[in-house]
Order: structure tokens, then C-alpha cells, then sequence
């Protein structure tokens, strides 16, 4: 059976969910990944209310769609963040806001958290994709130094506020899948592994790969499935061009917006960056990933109505199923 692709909706919640189901179904994408913002899922109404739950469950039918991953970043940013401030107003509801007290956030954004692990149980979804938020991400540029205590207090911080949340995960039968990405816990190779140890790797916490971060950082995207095959619970496509090189456009992106072309890197739709996209499938079938690949449209550069079905038609395209256990026989005798 072919590989379910679905729509990622964090980058449509400016849309009534209805209209996003029924593009999606137009393009045809097989299912939504979806976001826990705009009016596409409330965590706390999904947990809660049955006659809530079974609307979202009869609209996707309607459309012929299907969920496999319900996605909650914004509030999980705000679990561990320092500091809280308007870049967070920005984006967190009123009811996790609050007053604006940083604990207080912190707190009520882990309580939406489990709210959301209840949610995806009541959806009989299996796993919930997001962010952690990070203490210590602030000290990424090491100026003035920080100590080796200093970047353990936020791991352990990390620990200390994510292992409950992820008692409830446990309880409903939910995996959580960490997006690694700048700004959290674990943003590149090595704070993976701190991460998951920081946790004593338990199998509640895993990771949503997606290769644009790794990207524009310089790290493998293929190797890191490999390396961590067996905690890869979800799958983003989203693609990335580098455009340095001409001693002005930098790494870090010079505080410039989307698609300035000063910046040094951009998203970009995917198959037009720099993703070694035919590799990173082909490992994903050497792992045995099975789960749904999910198009994340943020190519500021591309109306996305034009690009997110050009995106289905590329992944459709190159996302190819390893081979079946009759191929793999006929292969086997055919050597001997």
C-alpha cells in the first residue's frame, strides 16, 4: 500500500478548517496533519467533548481524508521557554497567556500539552508532532561563555518539565515527536542525543524529522535517520536553499523576513532546494518508516495554492515504497 501523504495545516490556520479539508482533498492529499490553532483542533474541546471530537471525525469523512498526527508546536514552545515574552503573545491564545507571569505560562502551556495527548487518543490518533521550547537556547552563540552547569541545569529543566507531560502520553497511548529544530532543546545532532538521554530515552518522546533544518545548518539528513531509526515517529517535508556565498547573506539570516533576498537561506517548495530528497526517502524505506509523510507549506516566495499541490505531485513522485517481500525474494534467488 502506498505511503499516505497528508497536509501539514499550521500554515493554513488562517483558513476555516472545512476549507482546508476540502482543498486538500481537491489536490489529492490523503489526509491533514492537524494543527492545534485557528479553528482546525482545540485540544481541550477535543478531550472533553464527544459530539466536538465526532464533528472533526465526520467533516475529514466527508472529504474523504483521514489523520494520523495532530500537531501542537505554539503551546509546546512555551513549555520550557526563557524567556516568555510578546514573541510568545504572539502567537499563544489568551487562555495560555493569561497575565503574562513566564511560570504561569510555562505551566498552563504543559497542561495543553497533556490536554493534547488526550485529544489525539479521542481522534485515535498515535502521535502528537511539536515543539519543547528551550532555557538554554539563548546561550547558543557561547558569548559571554556558558559554564557546562549552566547548559545542564536546562536539560535537566527540559527533563523536569517533560517527563510528566509525557506520563500522560503514556497513559493514552501516545508518542510525542519532537520537531528538531533552532530554538529547542535538541536543534541539531549532538543536543538530540543530550535530549534523549536528558530523558533516560524513553519511547513516549521521539522525533519528527524534517530535513530543512538540517539543512541550513550543514548537518546529513540522511544520516540522521539511520542514526536515530528507531525514534524517526513522524515525517515533515519541507525543503531548503542555501544562498550564501556571496560574502553578504549569512547563515543566521541577518534578522531579515522570508524570502528577503539578503537573507542567507530560505524555505523553498519542495524539490526546489537543496534536500537530497531521493536519498532521505530511500533510507526512510530502509528503516521501515511506514508512517505518513506530511507537506509543510512555508515557500513565502510561491503562492501556496499553487505550491502545495505541485509539493503532493513531487512527493508522490519520489516518495517510492521499498520493495515487497515477493521482490525481495525473487531478488534473493536471482543472485543465487
Amino acid at each position: 500500500m502506498a505511503r499516505p501523504i497528508t497536509l501539514f495545516t499550521g500554515q493554513w490556520a488562517d483558513l476555516p478548517f472545512e476549507e482546508v479539508a476540502r482543498l486538500a482533498s481537491e489536490w489529492g492529499y490523503d489526509g491533514l496533519e492537524i494543527a492545534c490553532w485557528g479553528d482546525h483542533l482545540d485540544p481541550w474541546q477535543a478531550a472533553e467533548d464527544d459530539a466536538y471530537v465526532q464533528g472533526k471525525l465526520d467533516l475529514l469523512e466527508k472529504y474523504n481524508l483521514q489523520v494520523w498526527t495532530i500537531s501542537n508546536h505554539l503551546k509546546g514552545q512555551a513549555v520550557c521557554d526563557d524567556p516568555i515574552d510578546a514573541r510568545h503573545q504572539d502567537i499563544l491564545s489568551p487562555r495560555i497567556w493569561g497575565d503574562g507571569d513566564p511560570e504561569g505560562v510555562r505551566q498552563r502551556a504543559a497542561e495543553e500539552m497533556k490536554m493534547t495527548a488526550r485529544a489525539a487518543e479521542r481522534l485515535g490518533v498515535k502521535t502528537v508532532v511539536g515543539f519543547t521550547g528551550s532555557s538554554i537556547w539563548k546561550y547558543v552563540a557561547m558569548f559571554p561563555p556558558a559554564s557546562p552547569e549552566l547548559v545542564d541545569a536546562g536539560y535537566q529543566d527540559f527533563a523536569d518539565r517533560w517527563n510528566p507531560i509525557l506520563d500522560v502520553f503514556d497513559e493514552c497511548g501516545v508518542r510525542f515527536a519532537h520537531e528538531v529544530h533552532p530554538s529547542e532543546i535538541a536543534y541539531d545532532y549532538w543536543t538530540t542525543v543530550r535530549t534523549l538521554e536528558a530523558i533516560g530515552h524513553r519511547e513516549a518522546f521521539g522525533l519528527n524529522w524534517d530535513p530543512s533544518h538540517f539543512v541550513w545548518q550543514d548537518l546529513d539528513p540522511v544520516g540522521f535517520i539511520w542514526d536515530f531509526q528507531d525514534r524517526i515517529y513522524h515525517v515533515d517535508c519541507k525543503d531548503a536553499k542555501r544562498l550564501v556565498g556571496n560574502g553578504r547573506n549569512g547563515r543566521l539570516g541577518s534578522h531579515l523576513p522570508w524570502a528577503d533576498p539578503r537573507r542567507g537561506w530560505d524555505f523553498v517548495s519542495t524539490g526546489h532546494g537543496d534536500v537530497p530528497w531521493e536519498q532521505c526517502f530511500r533510507m526512510l524505506n530502509t528503516i521501515g518508516y511506514d508512517g505518513p509523510i506530511s507537506v509543510e507549506w512555508e515557500d513565502a516566495g510561491m503562492d501556496r495554492l499553487v505550491g502545495a499541490p505541485e509539493a503532493l505531485e513531487f512527493v508522490r513522485r519520489n516518495a517510492f515504497d521499498a520493495p515487497d517481500a515477493a521482490f525481495d525474494a525473487a531478488f534473493s534467488s536471482a543472485k543465487d
